[in-house]
């Protein structure tokens, strides 16, 4: 229920995000804050993230994008450096649950950091720039909050095969489409001089899309499948010549006695 209200809660504000008229602008006072709030609350209530070693860390990102959503309302320099040190606090709370669940090997080696770091190559110079050309002030701000961006797209590529695949899945899709929506939210503020609607409604359909993913992670996620980010216990598999020999001894003293199931 609070998921599919979350759900419609996110089409609503999208579509309300491309409209030009007082009443759009003024709904989007109203199903804007409830994001990340409804969000929170589907995450709290799911009983398959009871468990997940992300769900922590995933609710205070949710935390920090409220914050951002709340902050982005509003006009001016003051606000969007709000919005994007909002945003940086729950990236940096996603990454420190993600790390937890970290993937064997040094990140920087695998092909999801060289596809991150080639993306943010590609476009964190040119927004950077044409931030800097409205206000020099942005481009510190820009600049790392792109690279903490490439981080988290990185970093949720690459987890701990021991995670069940649909969380890794929705991990990696949820960091990605969130770079994809930061992109676009970047391309309209500093590139564009008119933004058209079919742009503003992009933005949020794949931020909130991001966010969805990134809570569905966490619910797919179950504390006993982490092993190699040490979050957890290791499931039963790993342990197979304890299990193995509690059965060997079993079998050879149960005699005429052994019943089958």
């Amino acid at each position: 229920m609070l998921r599919a209200s979350y759900v419609a809660l996110a089409l609503a504000d999208s579509w309300a995000a491309g409209g030009r008229s007082h009443s759009a602008r003024r709904s989007r006072r109203v199903t804007k804050p409830l994001l990340m709030p409804t969000l929170s609350l589907s995450l709290l209530t799911d009983p398959r993230a009871t468990t997940s070693p992300l769900r922590r860390s995933t609710l205070a990102a949710q935390d920090g994008g409220w914050a951002g959503d709340v902050a982005l309302l509003g006009d001016g320099r003051r606000s969007f450096l709000t919005g994007v040190g909002a945003f940086a606090v729950g990236h940096l709370a996603s990454l420190s649950g993600l790390h937890a669940v970290r993937g064997p090997g040094a990140l920087r080696s695998t092909s999801a950091a060289r596809t991150a770091a080639a993306v943010w190559l590609a476009t964190a110079p040119l927004l950077t720039y044409a931030a800097a050309r409205r206000d020099r002030v942005l481009i510190a701000p820009v600049l790392s909050y792109a690279a903490l961006l490439a981080l988290l797209a990185a970093r949720a590529a690459h987890l701990d095969p021991a995670l069940p695949r649909d969380a890794r899945r929705c991990a990696a899709a949820g960091a990605w489409t969130f770079l994809l929506s930061d992109t676009l939210l970047a391309t309209r503020s500093f590139v564009l001089d008119e933004s058209p609607p079919a742009l503003d409604r992009a933005v949020m359909l794949t931020y909130t899309a991001a966010q969805l993913l990134l809570a569905e992670a966490a619910a797919r996620s179950r504390a006993w499948t982490c092993g190699w980010g040490g979050a957890g216990v290791a499931p039963p598999h790993r342990f197979p010549r304890a299990s193995t020999r509690v059965e060997e001894v079993v079998a050879r003293h149960a005699g005429p006695w052994r019943t089958g199931r």
